[in-house]
């Protein structure tokens, strides 16, 4: 009996093959709700006074980062030793400009945290993973460096989200539009 025939442009969803791995997918939403609240967290800290709950929530911050950091190196490691399923056909400038886009956004998913880290290292703030583990400050205390990664680290913030956005607008557009079977790759659960 011959494989019924997808509707034009479905084939590579239909490919079992076609799709990321389950830890890709775990890792991949794990880090887009990690960078979500973390990040809706950190816009809502910077408007509270000074206060032991401002404190608290910008210990919390400081957490979720270090372990969005940790899930983003997760991805990126297991990124790397497993090949991804190839490429739904789109034209050669598409391609092209997912593969920056995803490029900034792995290095943005490291340098943010990490930025945020070196304030907290510079302000003399030690970063406390979830009251569990001290982190190691891995720059000297210095007052205004800590002052220019803060502005950093906030500016790079909001270039991830507008990175976000575009890659979410590209997923949306593939889904809807070209309506290629892209989105569906990193679909939780099995495969339909």
């Amino acid at each position: 009996m011959a494989p019924k025939q997808a509707p034009h442009g479905l084939e590579t969803s239909l490919n079992s093959n076609a799709r990321y791995t389950a830890t890709a997918v775990v890792l991949h939403w794990l880090v887009a709700m990690g960078l979500i609240v973390t990040f809706c967290v950190g816009l809502y800290m910077v408007s509270l006074e000074r206060s032991p709950t401002k404190l608290l929530i910008v210990n919390w911050h400081r957490s979720a980062g270090i372990t969005v950091l940790a899930l983003a190196l997760a991805r990126l490691l297991w990124r790397f030793g497993r090949r991804p399923p190839p490429d739904v056909p789109m034209p050669a400038w598409q391609a092209k400009g997912a593969q920056v886009l995803h490029g900034l956004l792995y290095l943005l998913m490291l340098a943010v945290p990490l930025l945020g880290w070196a304030m907290s290292s510079a302000k003399g703030r030690p970063v406390v993973w979830f009251d569990l583990v001290t982190l190691p400050n891995w720059l000297p205390k210095d007052k205004a460096l800590g002052h220019q990664l803060e502005e950093l680290h906030g500016m790079l913030s909001w270039v991830l989200v507008a990175l976000v956005a575009c890659h979410v607008v590209a997923a949306l557009k593939h889904h809807f539009i070209d309506k290629d079977g892209l989105l569906g790759r990193m679909r939780l659960g099995r495969p339909v």
